[in-house]
């Protein structure tokens, strides 16, 4: 895949940060589509995170969590010190993010949202998030993605 540049990357390059980008084809209105990425890079689906865009008491704020599971709103609220969480609509995520649904990153975005990763993450040597372009993840320590972002990290997990 040429040119797999994004602000994402470009970032990593920056900062002088450990990854790899993984390229993958998985038609991005596939249900189940984070698992089918899994299948696709060959790893396991507990590895592979996914970044949701949501407004927590009106404020954008990213949630990454792994996409074998679904975002418990409740929780992440409480991670951030709000009350109440919703999904953003597609256009808001876009607009403030700079990316495209499918293909979010928590890196390298528009403007920068806080963030808070799923802690099922801290027990793993990397993990796989989106790197700004459907088709394309990154693969990078947890820690490093905490760093860069500035991340919290909570557990977000329905269980």
């Amino acid at each position: 895949m040429a040119g797999q540049g994004t602000p994402a990357t470009a970032l990593l390059v920056k900062r002088g940060i450990a990854h790899r980008t993984h390229p993958y084809r998985v038609s991005p209105d596939a249900p189940n589509y984070g698992a089918l990425v899994a299948v696709a890079l060959g790893v396991a689906p507990e590895r592979v995170f996914k970044s949701l865009v949501t407004a927590v008491d009106g404020g954008l704020t990213v949630a990454v969590v792994p996409v074998t599971g679904e975002l418990d709103l409740k929780a992440l609220a409480a991670a951030v010190g709000g009350k109440r969480a919703t999904l953003a609509e597609r256009a808001v995520a876009e607009r403030a993010t700079g990316y495209v649904r499918g293909g979010i990153s928590p890196l390298g975005q528009r403007r920068r949202l806080p963030t808070v990763l799923d802690d099922s993450a801290l027990d793993l040597p990397t993990i796989y998030v989106s790197a700004g372009r459907r088709g394309l993840q990154l693969e990078l320590a947890a820690a490093d993605l905490v760093a860069l972002t500035d991340a919290r990290t909570a557990p977000l997990q329905t269980r």
